[in-house]
């Protein structure tokens, strides 16, 4: 029997429609249960999908504010998720090293875990002995953050919220954060933090995915080119505590002002293991808008990741403690250097280092409010 013109496209409808980008959307579904933990029964938890005009999609979860994956087009209209993380709650739960997460109440390290303010001591969990690190044993990125998904003016958007009581992982102050994620038509994540207190304590919050331009089950970043918008850095001592001066990155192998391929001067830049973990001085930092901080470029499948923001610094790390031993989605096996993290922040130890007060200020007082606006936007070379 012979189909007319009209009675076959109609029957085709559905795939066509399928085939073609929709408007912005976003879905919910269960992701699992935390487990009960003293007298709180198990916590159900929520996964979010946000999809773009283009068809971007990001996923993430209530466990962590974790970004769970992020999937753009390469050069050829083909996608690939390119942050590292795990197909199911129970593999996040086991531990792992902040894929998608959020660090606080404090990101980065603070020496010898302890800081004093307004003359009274304060006394942390050494979870990256001597030091603390990303908040302490049971930081932001292992709390449930409560969150509420809605369709914005710029784009489908997840706002989490979390209270963090007074003394919790020894920190002073009852600290309320927001934070959301906001995907655009212009295939920006867009990334809000909102925090005040009722105590003075320290606050310094940062996002911690892991990005692989080709995959994130493509092997290592080496071949990634990366350009900084920074002319100095915060040297460290051999724990990676910054030693308190600011110094230029020309000469060093620190040096991306201008595009250079991450694998170039990996092994010059030392550390135990081998990489880059540091914190740049932005030459644009404290701003009331999001400035350009960064650009990298994975040559082959022609991905470009941009990173603006309003903060002073951004930790640059390079996967160099991944071996292996973390079997993330679809079975991969994240070894060494097989991701890079941009972590716009604070810079590390502020709390401790008097001499950044201007430059670097952590610390947030009652009747104020913590406010940061980080943007990941994802494009491909011409």
């Amino acid at each position: 029997m012979r189909r007319t013109l009209s009675a076959l496209a109609l029957a085709l409808a559905p795939a066509l429609a399928a085939a073609q980008p929709q408007g912005p959307s976003f879905e919910q579904e269960p992701y699992g249960k935390l487990p009960a933990k003293g007298k709180a029964p198990a916590q159900p938890v929520t996964k979010f999908t946000l999809v773009n005009k283009n068809g971007v999609v990001v996923k993430c979860i209530e466990y962590g504010a974790i970004i769970t994956e992020i999937h753009v087009p390469d050069k050829n209209g083909k996608k690939a998720d390119v942050v590292l993380g795990f197909d199911k709650l129970e593999d996040y739960l086991k531990g792992h090293p902040y894929f998608g997460t959020n660090a606080g109440r404090c990101a980065n390290r603070i020496a010898n875990a302890k800081f004093s303010l307004d003359g009274k001591d304060y006394k942390l969990e050494p979870n990256n002995a001597p030091h603390t690190l990303h908040g302490g044993k049971e930081g932001f990125d292992k709390k449930y953050w409560r969150g509420e998904a809605s369709l914005t003016t710029t784009g489908p958007s997840v706002k989490f919220t979390y209270t963090s009581p007074d003394g919790e992982e020894g920190y002073p102050g009852r600290l309320s954060v927001t934070l959301s994620y906001t995907l655009t038509d212009n295939n920006e994540i867009v990334i809000d933090y909102r925090a005040t207190t009722d105590k003075t304590t320290v606050c310094n919050l940062a996002h911690h995915s892991y990005f692989n331009l080709a995959g994130h089950n493509s092997g290592d970043i080496k071949g990634h080119e990366a350009t900084f918008a920074a002319k100095n850095y915060t040297p460290g001592d051999d724990t990676l505590i910054p030693t308190g001066k600011i110094e230029p990155v020309a000469g060093t192998a620190f040096d991306f002002t201008k595009p250079k391929a991450i694998g170039k001067d990996l092994e010059k830049a030392g550390g135990k293991p081998v990489g880059y973990d540091l914190n740049y001085v932005l030459d644009k930092g404290n701003t009331a808008k999001p400035e350009f901080a960064a650009r990298v470029v994975e040559p082959k499948s022609g991905r470009v990741l941009e990173v603006f923001t309003t903060e002073p610094g951004l930790q640059f790390y390079t996967g160099n403690f991944l071996d292996g031993t973390n079997v993330g989605k679809g079975g991969a096996k994240y070894a060494q250097h097989n991701a890079f993290c941009l972590e716009p922040q604070k810079f590390p130890d502020s709390v401790n280092k008097p001499e950044w007060k201007e430059k670097s200020n952590v610390i947030l007082k009652p009747g104020e409010t913590y406010k940061q606006t980080t943007v990941y936007q994802f494009s491909v070379t011409k």
